[in-house]
């Protein structure tokens, strides 16, 4: 799987109106080319770790940063986070949960797996586009990564 540009947004977001809004955000930024979006916390788990349909892609330098909604099909966001932040290789990777959940305990839950930050959806479209704008900008070009 040979790239022109490095991955530097990991999207991992099931509901596809939320992945057009993200992305459409992003590419007002000009961030959205080197986004990788993937459905469900198992494709995440196989990009991040170079299994399943991405063997072979460990070469590849990991994404500044993870979006990261929590309700997932297959494994859930938690459970991403949780082996992200086991694992010597993906711990680094800043992870930034995007989700329409303002539960107290997923929050609490989130930072003590070590979430670099959570960010409640916004509704509102022109709202939504700010929020996921600041966050690629900010992740992507301001943020010091240590890779």
């Amino acid at each position: 799987m040979n790239q022109i540009n490095p991955i530097e947004i990991l999207l991992v977001e099931d509901n596809p109106a939320d992945v057009e809004l993200t992305l459409r955000a992003l590419k007002k930024h000009n961030l959205a080319n080197q986004v990788k979006v993937v459905s469900d916390g198992a494709q995440a788990l196989d990009y991040l770790f170079g299994s399943g349909a991405y063997e072979g892609k460990n070469s590849q330098p990991p994404p500044k940063v993870v979006f990261l909604d929590l309700k997932l099909p297959k494994v859930d966001g938690r459970e991403v986070l949780r082996r992200m932040k086991a694992n010597a290789k993906t711990r680094i990777i800043p992870v930034v949960v995007l989700t329409s959940s303002q539960e107290e305990r997923d929050i609490a839950e989130s930072y003590k797996l070590g979430v670099n930050s959570y960010v409640v959806k916004p509704l509102d479209f022109n709202k939504f586009v700010e929020a996921v704008s600041q966050l690629g900008l900010y992740w992507v070009l301001l943020n010091q990564a240590p890779f």
